[in-house]
């Protein structure tokens, strides 16, 4: 690169989109990690799990733009603008964000605002919670006897998007086994649009909470009851939903699962 490339050049920090995974700072990945012991400025989202935020280096900037339902610490768009900002000024600049980026973590739209900006810009995959949180609470999302696919979807949908709302009836449908990813607080309009789409009553479905922390928690029901616990409970949020026959495991792996 010559001089006039390099004054061109403005950015000269690169940007990493690096998934946390979903808590037990056992399943971060070791590029994930090495990135986070050096980085220059580190924005992370609120489900990150305050282990994995001890890993940052101690001397880089740590700034919170964590989003839960009703309370945005910054708005997507002051998030991204932040990141091109501190490109400019810094070599490394992690975008930490629970799970995995690319699963529902809008990390599709972040990565393509910075390469539109002319950032350079890399994705670091990690573990979503779809998949941990289940394995963690003893429930295999595919089994021979039982589910041979897997539909991952959202329960929380952003308004104005591509599409008015998610086909549920096509979903009902579409596989054996269904996770749902922020779907606490419409659950109860999910459960009535499956079992609109013909989805049985008694299908077994598994709420599990925080999962892979410490104070991971399931709930376990039907279709049928499952409204109702929750109601009854006060189960919330962050949580992921398990629909099908697959949920029949619980009972039998979760005195299995990993220590947390």
């Amino acid at each position: 690169m010559n001089r006039t490339e390099k004054q061109d050049n403005k950015y000269l920090g690169k940007v990493y989109l690096v998934g946390a995974g979903p808590g037990d700072p056992g399943l971060i990945t070791l590029k994930a990690k090495g990135l986070l012991e050096c980085a220059d400025v580190v924005i992370y989202d609120a489900l990150v799990s305050p282990a994995i935020l001890a890993m940052i280096n101690p001397q880089a900037e740590q700034i919170n733009a964590g989003k839960r339902r009703g309370k945005h610490s910054l708005f997507q768009s002051e998030t991204t603008q932040l990141l091109i900002d501190k490109a400019q000024d810094h070599a490394i600049v992690v975008r930490l964000k629970g799970g995995d980026p690319f699963i529902f973590g809008r990390g599709g739209e972040e990565m393509a605002e910075l390469v539109n900006a002319g950032i350079s810009t890399e994705v670091v995959p990690g573990i979503t919670s779809g998949i941990a949180a289940a394995a963690y609470a003893g429930i295999p999302l595919t089994h021979r006897l039982y589910s041979s696919s897997v539909t991952f979807v959202t329960g929380h949908e952003a308004a104005g998007k591509y599409r008015p709302i998610v086909n549920w009836s096509a979903i009902a449908h579409g596989s054996e086994t269904i996770v749902i990813y922020m779907g606490i607080h419409n659950l109860p309009y999910i459960v009535e649009q499956l079992s609109a789409a013909g989805l049985n009553l008694e299908t077994p479905i598994a709420l599990v909470r925080w999962g892979t922390r410490p104070e991971q928690e399931e709930l376990i029901g039907t279709l049928e009851t499952i409204v109702e616990q929750v109601e009854q409970t006060g189960f919330g949020a962050p949580a992921i939903a398990v629909i099908g026959q697959v949920v029949n495991m619980h009972s039998i792996l979760s005195s299995c699962r990993p220590v947390l």
